[in-house]
């Protein structure tokens, strides 16, 4: 018998009125904003109403170093919530929104697989409630402000060699990664080079998703640090008067969605930052108004845990208040083998020999997620070429750690093939052993703090940049952000800047070409090696095999 696709299984899938689905968590009619019959908004009004409710259970779903292979984090995230509600718990999940580049690019859907999905799936992955769109209007209305402010009479003196805002679209477009405007006359603007980013990237994006209500939206979004005037002066959104239109632009959608897993449980899905090029969180208004709305959360970080779940605790956690009581590492005996060296088509095959060598990707995540404070726990997704020897080699290798590895097969069976983890997760968020720390704190120099997590967290020796860079560090901490934390935008395939050195590399040191100022944010990125902010798509893009049907069912989509 045929395996059925994602896809096929989703389509299949008995999907309930969200109405249903909202009343499990308490949500009455009235205070949803339905899209169709199966998805909804849940009200700002309702979640302020919920401020002095019980606050529930964090857990973070991470995952070792990101593999062709596949780790399926979404995935797993999907299969606790399910499991934590087969075994009685009432538990929400809350995920990213996933981006329209990965889908039409190299990933495919990013709404779990399996037995273990949000749906509807299709929708989830294409335009869903609009919130992307929101997010690339606000970001693209302020760069027309600032070109049309320039163009009349530039009160503001803003220079256009000094302008840092870039636009932004939610594809994979590498041709747009840097452009010249104003081409054509007088009358089509001030001629200047600048660049988009993807949606995902934008500083608005990471404002969204970092901000707890309207007010404090716009005023972050009055932060931003939009370039600087010809005497080297900072300008800002609110010197523009912009801020109010964005906040026009992005209110319904800074409310967050509510959608439902295969098995009718809810899941909140808002906001989708990368996690190598931005901090990789769903948004905080989605993470706390889920802990108001259940005993259980469970939430994901892009990317491996030296990306993800770094900029999980270090910022999210930090700028949020938030002490998560619990993390998931998601592992693949195939990904691990791949570490140890495996071609990918040679993946299906047992070797124990590679599985224990690329343990060390393990090994450096476990003792990198120690660093923090929270329990550790890992998840073997398990694929059906896994052996049984390859399973115990995962699971002794753990408990060399003190850490229990399960082996997990929601993809086939849903929340019960997580119920043992739902369990164990249960017990280690009970046990009160959580003392949550992030790796460093506010006071330490921009420069150390970039140090820090290159050397804690992904074993290297030092960071290097040049003098522009260094001198960057240095004017930023002079204008007053020198308490803000870092974010690393660095491959995800590596703890290192080089893609392809797999395992648990050291003795290796992070260049740095590059620093952004996301004031509105309250972060500064840090830009490692090559890493672009705005992919390209690969020679054969995932694009080429979605299509419509006869029945108009969209196909090939993961």
């Amino acid at each position: 018998m045929a395996v059925k696709s994602d896809i096929e299984i989703a389509q299949a899938a008995n999907i309930r009125p969200i109405q249903e689905i909202a009343e499990k968590l308490n949500i009455p009619p009235e205070a949803l904003i339905p899209y169709g019959h199966d998805k909804a908004k849940i009200s700002a009004d309702f979640i302020k109403s919920k401020a002095s409710a019980k606050t529930g259970k964090l857990i973070l779903v991470t995952a070792v170093s990101p593999t062709p292979a596949g780790e399926g984090k979404t995935t797993t995230t999907v299969g606790l919530g399910d499991g934590l509600n087969f075994i009685g718990k009432k538990a929400v999940m809350c995920l990213r929104e996933p981006s329209l580049g990965p889908c039409f690019g190299m990933k495919g859907g990013a709404a779990g697989g399996g037995y273990a999905q949000v749906v509807p799936m299709t929708d989830i992955n294409l335009h869903f409630t609009g919130d992307f769109h929101a997010i690339g209007a606000a970001n693209n209305l302020l760069a027309a402000l600032i070109e049309n402010h320039m163009h009349w009479l530039n009160e503001l003196n803003i220079d256009p060699r000094r302008v840092t805002w870039r636009r932004v679209v939610d594809m994979n477009d590498r041709t747009l990664r840097s452009v010249t405007l104003g081409l054509g006359g007088y009358h089509n603007g001030v001629v200047r080079e600048t660049g988009f980013d993807i949606t995902v990237a934008s500083e608005v994006m990471a404002i969204f998703c970092l901000a707890t209500d309207l007010t404090d939206l716009e005023n972050r979004l009055g932060n931003i640090v939009l370039g600087y005037t010809r005497e080297d002066e900072p300008v800002t959104v609110r010197q523009l008067n912009a801020h109010g239109a964005m906040t026009a632009l992005l209110r319904d959608a800074f409310q967050p969605n509510l959608v439902q897993t295969m098995e009718n449980n809810p899941a909140l899905m808002h906001g989708g930052p990368f996690a190598n090029i931005a901090h990789g969180c769903n948004s905080v208004i989605a993470t706390t108004a889920a802990m108001k709305l259940a005993d259980y959360v469970v939430t994901e970080a892009g990317f491996g845990a030296d990306l993800g779940a770094e900029k999980f605790f270090n910022i999210k956690c930090r700028k949020a208040g938030l002490s998560p009581d619990a993390v998931v590492l998601v592992a693949t005996i195939k990904a691990l083998k791949m570490q140890g060296g495996v071609a990918k088509q040679d993946l299906g095959n047992e070797n124990v020999h590679a599985l224990r060598s690329g343990c060390k990707n393990l090994e450096r995540h476990i003792r990198n997620l120690g660093k923090f404070g929270v329990p550790v726990t890992v998840a073997i997704n398990h694929f059906t070429a896994d052996t049984d020897a390859e399973v115990k080699v995962i699971e002794d290798f753990c408990e060399k750690y003190h850490v229990k590895a399960i082996k997990c097969t929601h993809w086939a069976n849903g929340g019960k093939g997580a119920s043992e983890m739902a369990e164990h997760v249960v017990e280690l968020c009970e046990s009160g052993n959580a003392q949550f720390r992030t790796l460093y704190d506010d006071d330490m120099p921009l420069w150390n703090k970039a140090a820090t997590i290159a050397k804690e967290i992904y074993g290297a020796d030092d960071i290097i940049a040049d003098k522009k860079v260094r001198d960057q560090f240095a004017r930023l901490e002079r204008e007053g952000f020198a308490k803000y934390p870092i974010c690393m935008a660095k491959t995800q395939y590596s703890f290192s800047t080089d893609p392809n050195l797999l395992g648990a590399p050291d003795g290796h040191v992070v260049p740095i070409r590059e620093i952004r100022l996301a004031a509105g944010a309250e972060f500064v990125v840090v830009v490692c090696g090559t890493i672009m902010t705005l992919p390209g798509l690969p020679r054969v893009p995932a694009a080429n095999a979605i299509y419509v049907n006869e029945e108009g069912r969209i196909e090939g989509l993961f």
